[in-house]
């Protein structure tokens, strides 16, 4: 049988890990100066947990784990039995599907140990039963960072600063886009369709992908009469800068309490922002909806400008979420980078640093016993200054050794013999160059300063 993984799933090499590590880092380096903790969670939690938190689609998506034993003991009629019910009897448990609702389950469980507000950043992978293609997988990692038990609009203004900062770091162009779900509420109530909120939400959310024609079918489908659509579509439509269209947003919302509401709000992100030199560009785009039921306020979902690939990171503001966990009125906003997509970008624009590899950087050949224990106190000396060393395991012909250091792209060899150890030296041979120079430890250890 030949072996294979799972579709939407992916190996990394050593490689391949220490560019991942590289994100992993930034990323993390980023949220801790803005002061933010970490936290893991359970890669499986009780579908009770899970279910209705995603809206009817991200529940489709959610992978279900079989009861352990004897999963089928007690279930009769399978044949007839709809696959929710049957689900029900034969999985109690499932692969989170995100971060952010294992956060709302963890701050309530652990209320009383916590801080509020309560800055936490969680990087780990979330599994999505979702058909794999280009930048979308089954299982990914995200990275998050949220903020709870604040209701305040310079959380935003922050999560703005540390998108721009961690795309600076990468040197990735990205473009900010952001929108208000109290302004999407506003706009459902003006056309008539305020009971249809998250129909329209799910259905604009896919206008890039899917196009006008195929949003107003899937609207259609839903119910919202086409005058109602007559209405939508030359608000999504709104041209102009940012203050442009708040400005004809504030002429239609105007008999809408909670639009009007929105529309503030994102006044009060802009003009906060615009005092930060924000590199990256912020847009308002009334086509943003980010299909996710809990959100309530701001939302943001970020771009590469030069890269073909989907959103690379998204989030919002959620105003009850914990709600649902029995603890009321803790409002929280968030942010979440796809590292892998960002993963997948770096790539696709080179962008990696070439000292974020962490390639061995000396190896010393190995030709006998003698030969180990010279080498071996050297080796401590090095990685005790931090230079990433290591010795070839057992004694081989030359040849093979320096094989190894170019396939490892190891600069730099040091090959002992009777000679240098007489001398209390090496011979240190510049992989790249070919030179060869006789050095002490002392010089070697500067060599790598």
């Amino acid at each position: 049988m030949k072996p294979s993984i799972p579709k939407g799933t992916r190996d990394f090499t050593p490689a391949e890990m220490a560019k991942r590590n590289y994100i992993f880092d930034t990323i993390k380096s980023v949220f801790r100066l803005y002061g933010f903790q970490q936290i893991e969670t359970p890669a499986m939690e009780n579908l009770s947990t899970l279910m209705g938190k995603y809206g009817e689609e991200g529940d489709k998506l959610l992978f279900k784990i079989l009861n352990s034993g004897n999963f089928m003991d007690g279930v009769d009629a399978v044949q007839t039995q709809s696959i929710a019910s049957l689900t029900k009897k034969i999985s109690e448990k499932g692969l989170r599907y995100d971060l952010t609702v294992p956060f709302a389950r963890f701050v309530v469980q652990h209320q009383n140990e916590i801080s509020f507000p309560f800055k936490r950043f969680q990087i780990q992978p979330v599994w999505r039963a979702d058909r794999p293609q280009k930048g979308r997988y089954r299982e990914f990692f995200q990275c998050d960072a949220d903020v709870v038990g604040s209701d305040s609009l310079l959380n935003e203004v922050e999560l703005v600063q540390i998108i721009d900062e961690v795309y600076r770091r990468f040197g990735i162009d990205v473009i900010i886009k952001i929108n208000n779900r109290k302004i999407l509420s506003g706009i459902s109530e003006i056309i008539g369709a305020e009971d249809k909120i998250v129909d329209i939400t799910v259905a604009i959310d896919k206008l890039d992908k899917i196009g006008i024609e195929n949003v107003t079918k899937e609207l259609q489908e839903k119910g919202i009469s086409a005058v109602q659509i007559a209405k939508l579509q030359p608000i999504l439509e709104l041209k102009g800068t940012n203050s442009e269209k708040l400005s004809q947003l504030k002429s239609v919302l105007t008999s809408s309490e909670i639009g009007m509401k929105g529309i503030e709000e994102l006044e009060t992100i802009f003009n906060f922002t615009q005092d930060l030199a924000i590199k990256n560009e912020m847009e308002l785009d009334l086509t943003l909806a980010r299909g996710l039921n809990y959100y309530t306020g701001a939302i943001f979902e970020v771009k590469a400008k030069n890269a073909e690939m989907g959103s690379i990171s998204g989030g919002g503001r959620y105003d009850n979420l914990t709600g649902v966990f029995g603890l009321k009125g803790i409002s929280g906003v968030g942010i979440s980078f796809g590292a892998d997509r960002i993963y997948d970008v770096l790539n696709q624009l080179n962008l990696y640093p070439a000292d974020s590899l962490n390639h061995t950087q000396i190896l010393f050949a190995c030709f006998g016993d003698d030969e180990i224990r010279y080498a071996l106190p050297w080796l401590k000396a090095l990685r005790e200054k931090g230079i990433i060393a290591e010795i070839y395991p057992e004694a081989g012909k030359m040849k093979k050794q320096l094989s190894y250091a170019d396939n490892k792209h190891i600069p730099f060899v040091a090959v002992i013999g009777s000679n240098e150890m007489e001398a209390n030296k090496v011979m240190l041979k510049n992989m790249n160059s070919g030179e060869q120079q006789l050095i002490d430890l002392q010089g070697l250890l500067n060599k790598f300063n």
